[in-house]
C-alpha cells in the first residue's frame, strides 16, 4: 500500500513561483510530445490524493488530466465544479484518517500531489516512493517541495534517467 510523489522540481528544490505559479513547466520544448512517463505510472495508482491550491491550479488547465479518482484534502471547499462530480471528492482531516478512509474504500495506491499535502504526509513519515523530475531552471525562491521534519528519512534511489535532454528524472524508496 505505497504512498507514492509524483512531481517536478525546480533545481532549488521548488515546485512553484512564489505566486503559485508554475508557466515555468512548459518552458521546456517536448518536441516528442511525451508524458515523461506519467501515463505508466497511473496506470498503477488506485487513487489521487491532493490539497486544495494544487487542484485550484488543476482545474485551470483545458483537459481533466487525471484518468482516476481524485479526492481533494481541504478543509475550506464546500464543492467541486459540476463538470468534474464523480471525478473528483472532497476529503477532510488528517493524513492518518485520510489514509483510514480511503482504504477503507479499497484504494491502496496512492499517488499524493501538493506541496503541503506531501509536506504533511512525510511529516508521518506516510510517503513510500518518490518520483521527482528536476527541471533545469533556478527559480530563487518559491514554494519548496520540502518542509522540515522531526526527524531524517532516508530513502535510495532505484532509478534516474535524463529525459529529452533536459530534465533528470529520480526514483526513490523508502528504506
Amino acid at each position: 500500500m505505497p504512498n507514492i510523489v509524483y512531481i517536478a522540481t525546480s533545481l532549488d528544490g521548488y515546485i512553484a513561483k512564489k505566486d503559485g505559479g508554475i508557466d515555468w513547466l512548459l518552458e521546456i520544448p517536448n518536441p516528442e510530445e511525451s508524458d515523461f512517463g506519467f501515463g505508466e505510472f497511473m496506470k498503477n495508482i488506485d487513487t489521487i490524493v491532493m490539497g486544495r491550491k494544487t487542484f485550484e491550479i488543476v482545474i485551470t488547465f483545458d483537459t481533466w488530466p487525471y484518468p482516476k479518482p481524485v479526492f481533494v484534502l481541504s478543509s475550506t471547499l464546500n464543492s467541486v465544479p459540476e463538470k468534474l462530480i464523480g471525478k473528483v471528492e472532497l476529503i477532510k482531516g488528517d493524513p492518518l484518517s485520510v489514509l483510514k478512509e480511503l482504504n477503507s474504500r479499497n484504494y491502496f495506491n496512492l499517488y499524493i500531489d501538493g506541496g503541503k499535502t506531501i509536506q504533511e504526509f512525510l511529516k508521518l513519515n506516510l510517503i513510500d516512493e518518490m518520483i521527482i523530475n528536476q527541471i533545469p531552471i533556478l527559480l530563487g525562491e518559491g514554494i519548496p517541495l520540502f518542509g522540515s521534519l522531526a526527524k531524517e528519512q532516508k530513502f535510495k534511489l532505484k532509478k534516474s534517467e535524463v529525459l529529452i535532454n533536459a530534465l533528470v528524472k529520480n526514483h526513490y524508496i523508502k528504506i
